[in-house]
């Protein structure tokens, strides 16, 4: 945000110049990002009156002024300004003056200039009569600057200027804003914390506020629909207006903080919402059909065209302000071409509104538009600061425009919001902050910024303004207390109490995650790690939980408004940027919390919101390169279904698969995965058409576990196995089996038949052709068998024996015989 030092001087003036005011703020957490000093001095320019205006013998577009510049001294200069005239009053910088004058490349580079005695066409030339544009006080370079009629001749024009309110140099602080501190995005917001740093007295225009109801209460209407989306809205009107420019000292203003001035009346509307933050919307009250305003969300998407003339398709449920039959501005966005005020406007109705950040959020992204209303309203404005923003505009219009001050108000509210307390505990607060404070030098701050504290019992009660809505616990006043006393004066302590980290996990799980890293790291993944936060809707797309994501409060982007539900998101943009760089063969994982919205009998460390530790194992493109002995190939479900395995193997856990009945819709197929009969995670195959929305052709495979259940599981395992004494014993066996039968539930099979002796089975051939009958398929399995004792043949045959009844009864399968 764009400070104006000057500006920020009407409301408070320390004795400190620009720099020291920048290094003020920075500390105490408004950090400025740039300083840039603009307009110039105009010493030597003085106030003259132009006698007479006569041709130019040898330039039509060129004349000669006499111009008198005080007692006795009167020069002829030339000019080529189209608003020339005589008896005219106009700034005047004579011979010797130097002055910083745009270049004809226009923009806003300057050349240094002396101005010299000089022959124009063959006439002289003593001096120049400046536009605003010149002497760098506005934009303005249409004409030369016409002064009022009896300004003095002869008089410094810095006095002039000093007169109406208009600096000739300024400094504008580039500040850069967190999200939190909405009541800063304001000249006056920043001139209330800056008088509570330097102890400058702070002062507030007055301005008289209307009563409730009386005449613009019987000539207009207005109603609100959804009072969640728009829990105020006040209107003020003024009539008999006459639109034109602006005044140079409010041109000027908006011009040194970035805004182009465009009319007397929205300029009006720019300067109050940069002057306390509080948004407002001027409607040509002429256009507005049946004196009505409607606040209501769109049941359906609609086609709006807004002031910059552009036609946009608003979403259901966006946020619209209605006349009696159709909509008329984009709430709290932009308004409407149809009803925007222009040269011919002679009654404008006046819009301050409150609108609920969410709201104003989701529509100006939907929109791809962000404005200076949308920005605050996005933050959160004051909620009570709607009549004194419309009353100041209104006195405003009347003193600029020269407007009738319609008496009375319309002020829709139909919720007020109840007072907020908070209770700060003056030795908590000196615990916190390594301080000792006194209550009062507490109280004193709090005071400073318009927090009402009043002592109560061992604390202070402190009463929170509406314009701080991020203030909402002790630890926020705690924050306050401490940027105001000042963070450098904080003294460094020499042992730190508190852990300056969060809760890490238990022995038990840091070793399996380590043992797990240097598995996975072994098998050719690389470890990565992933923003915590992501984007709203992202975050929505990707919940696997049956409760909202938790969304951050403030976001500082929307790129960060959610925290993650789980790491999927995260690991897809990675495979993205590997891939888009011509990876081909890409395998990651990563450790990693995960956040969800908590239920309402959970007990969790944060209110609200549970957390746990979660691992993802990721794969996609090719699974081993082309070889002069084999082909390439592309990993596929059965690659990461064999790392999951050994690692929970490695672990000490035996994974089961089981094909998932409940799918997002953007997993193609998805096995869950669980050991000793708990749920661990799931593995999915991503949906083709998601894995082309991240620029991912081939498919990719994805297996989430919930670190936590993976190693409550594990932990429940023996931690040692003794070496066996006596021989084991190793049996293979060849079986028939239907073509399409799984082998998996075979092998289960076979280890539970042969239970306790069969302590392993696996398969090592599988074989289709010739031999084997149609339909058939052969599976030779290697089973190896061990007990307390050295097996005798009748043993290790009744084993056999057990083993091949069951595989008989279950599967149908029959000994191969060749």
């Amino acid at each position: 945000m764009d400070c104006s030092i000057q500006w920020l001087r009407s409301y408070t003036a320390p004795q400190a110049d620009a720099h020291t005011i920048a290094d003020l703020l920075t500390m105490a957490g408004l950090e400025v990002d740039g300083i840039a000093h603009v307009g110039q001095p105009l010493d030597n320019v003085v106030v003259g009156r132009i006698e007479a205006v006569r041709a130019h013998p040898n330039a039509d577009r060129l004349v000669l002024c006499d111009v008198d510049m005080g007692p006795g001294e009167s020069v002829q200069i030339v000019c080529g300004a189209p608003n020339v005239a005589a008896e005219q009053r106009v700034p005047v910088a004579p011979v010797d003056t130097r002055l910083q004058l745009p270049t004809e490349k226009g923009g806003d580079e300057r050349q240094s200039i002396t101005l010299e005695a000089r022959a124009i066409r063959g006439e002289r030339s003593n001096g120049m009569i400046c536009s605003a544009h010149e002497l760098g006080l506005t934009s303005d370079a249409s004409g030369i600057m016409v002064l009022d009629d009896d300004a003095p001749v002869g008089m410094p024009f810095v006095e002039y200027l000093q007169a109406h309110n208009i600096a000739p140099t300024d400094t504008v602080l580039d500040i850069d804003l967190t999200p939190n501190r909405a009541d800063a995005a304001s000249h006056f917001g920043i001139a209330r914390d800056l008088s509570a740093l330097t102890g400058a007295p702070l002062h507030r225009p007055n301005v008289d506020l209307p009563e409730e109801g009386g005449p613009v209460a019987e000539r207009f209407s207005v109603s609100i629909a959804d009072a969640e989306a728009c829990p105020r809205y006040v209107a003020l009107c003024v009539e008999d207006v006459e639109v034109g420019p602006s005044p140079t000292w409010l041109q000027q203003r908006l011009e040194r903080i970035g805004l182009r001035p465009r009319n007397v009346i929205v300029d009006i509307t720019n300067f109050v919402l940069h002057e306390c933050g509080q948004p407002l919307h001027a409607f040509d009250a002429d256009t507005l059909q049946g004196n009505a305003i409607h606040v209501d969300t769109a049941p359906e998407e609609t086609a709006f065209t807004t002031l910059d003339d552009q036609e946009r398709t608003c979403p259901a449920g966006t946020l619209f302000i209605q006349d009696a039959d159709r909509p008329v501005a984009i709430a709290g966005v932009m308004g409407g071409a149809d009803t925007e005020v222009t040269d011919n406007t002679t009654t404008v109705l006046i819009e301050s509104a409150y609108f609920d950040p969410s709201h104003i959020r989701r529509t100006a992204k939907a929109l791809a538009l962000q404005t200076d209303s949308s920005y605050r309203f996005e933050r959160g404005v004051d909620r009570e600061g709607q009549v004194w923003a419309a009353a100041r505009a209104a006195d405003l219009m009347v003193e600029l425009a020269g407007g009738t001050r319609v008496d009375g108000m319309i002020d829709v509210h139909p919720n007020p919001p109840e007072p907020r307390t908070v209770t700060l505990r003056p030795e908590r607060a000196n615990t916190l902050l390594g301080t000792d404070l006194a209550q009062a030098d507490m109280q004193a701050h709090l005071e400073s910024i318009g927090i009402a504290a009043k002592p109560m019992g061992d604390g202070l009660r402190c009463t929170l303004p509406t314009w701080r809505p991020d203030l909402a616990i002790e630890e926020d006043l705690i924050e306050e207390v401490a940027r105001l006393h000042g963070y450098d004066r904080i003294p460094r302590p020499e042992r730190i109490q508190i852990p300056a980290r969060v809760a890490d996990l238990s022995g038990s799980e840091r070793g399996h995650r380590n043992e797990a890293r240097q598995l996975l790291r072994g098998a050719g993944f690389r470890e990565i790690y992933t923003n915590s936060m992501l984007p709203l809707e992202v975050a929505e797309q990707f919940n696997p939980h049956d409760t909202p994501v938790v969304e951050t409060r403030n976001p500082i982007s929307r790129e960060m408004a959610a925290l993650r539900p789980r790491l999927l998101p995260g690991a897809l943009c990675v495979l993205q940027h590997n891939h888009n760089h011509g990876h081909d063969a890409i395998r990651l994982f990563e450790f990693g919390r995960v956040m969800r919205r908590a239920t309402a009998d959970e007990t969790t460390q944060v209110p609200g919101t549970a957390e746990h530790e979660a691992l993802l194992i990721a794969a996609t493109g090719t699974h081993a390169p082309r070889h002069w002995d084999r082909a390439a190939r592309s990993t596929d479900v059965y690659d990461l279904k064999g790392t999951v395995a050994d690692l929970l193997r490695a672990l000490g856990a035996e994974a089961e698969f089981a094909p998932s009945t409940d799918t997002p819709g953007y997993v193609a197929y998805a096995l869950d995965i669980a050991a000793d009969g708990v749920a661990l995670g799931t593995l999915s195959c991503i949906h083709p058409d998601t894995a082309t929305h991240y620029d991912l052709t081939e498919a990719v495979l994805i297996a989430e576990l919930d670190w936590a259940a993976v190693v409550g599981v594990v932990d429940t395992q023996p931690g040692y196995t003794p070496v066996p004494r006596v021989p084991v014993v190793e049996r293979d066996l060849a079986v028939l089996i239907d073509a399409a039968a799984p082998v998996g539930p075979l092998l289960d099979t076979a280890k539970d038949a042969g239970a306790p002796l069969v302590k392993h089975v696996e398969m090592f051939d599988l074989y289709e052709g010739k031999g084997i009958p149609n339909g058939k398929q052969s599976v030779a399995l290697s089973m190896r068998l061990a007990s307390d004792h050295t097996l005798t043949d009748e043993e290790i045959d009744h084993c056999i024996n057990q083993v091949t009844a069951a595989l008989a009864n279950q599967h149908h399968a029959t000994l191969r015989e060749q």
